[in-house]
């Protein structure tokens, strides 16, 4: 079983394009090689392929990466399923986690981040939790973003290494994990993390 994110850039033409191109390509990056794991497509698209329980905090650093900038933000839709024939480009591979993750991205409405899995409950649970979680994502300010960010890179850091690596003092780091509604975040991945094996 795999996920694949297909997303794309809000606003990607009110910045020029290599500012938040070269940011997203790093985040993107973390997943594995280019084009067999990750790929950007007609400018400002792109799709992903990674291990079901490692979409919902990827998906959140890519909108982290992105609203660093001004304006810009991401629409999001996670499919999780099998892959049936995989290629050498992520764009050319097939499967029930291509054609549901087509199926959430189609979805996006008022919503800018859906995941698809094939059991409606486990759907309506998570989807849910994610309207919430991103009544507080879709309010990150770019401070906000980068703290996410660095956190959400480099799990294991206290908020005394992350406030050193951002020149920036504790209590700030604090606040913006607070405002990022970072805990509550981390809180329902663990519920999607260990959900996601039942299904």
């Amino acid at each position: 079983m795999k996920a694949v994110i297909t997303g794309d850039i809000i606003n990607s033409r009110s910045h020029p394009t290599e500012l938040w191109l070269e940011a997203l390509q790093e985040t993107l990056n973390t997943v594995g090689q280019e084009p067999k794991a990750w790929e950007i497509y007609r400018g400002d698209s792109f799709q992903i392929m990674l291990d079901p329980d490692q979409s919902i905090l990827k998906a959140l650093q890519i909108k982290a990466t992105i609203k660093q900038f001004e304006n810009l933000d991401v629409r999001l839709g996670v499919g999780i399923g099998e892959i049936d024939y995989q290629s050498d480009k992520i764009t050319s591979s097939n499967g029930s986690a291509f054609f549901r993750s087509g199926e959430s991205f189609e979805a996006l409405k008022k919503q800018n981040f859906l995941i698809t899995s094939g059991n409606k409950h486990f759907d309506d649970s998570i989807n849910t939790m994610l309207s919430l979680a991103m009544f507080a994502a879709n309010r990150w300010t770019p401070t906000v973003s980068k703290v996410v960010k660095l956190a959400l890179e480099r799990p294991g850091l206290k908020q005394q290494e992350l406030a050193s690596l951002l020149q920036k003092s504790q209590s700030n780091i604090s606040e913006a994990l607070k405002r990022g509604a970072f805990d509550e975040i981390l809180a329902m991945n663990a519920y999607f993390v260990s959900e996601i094996k039942t299904i």
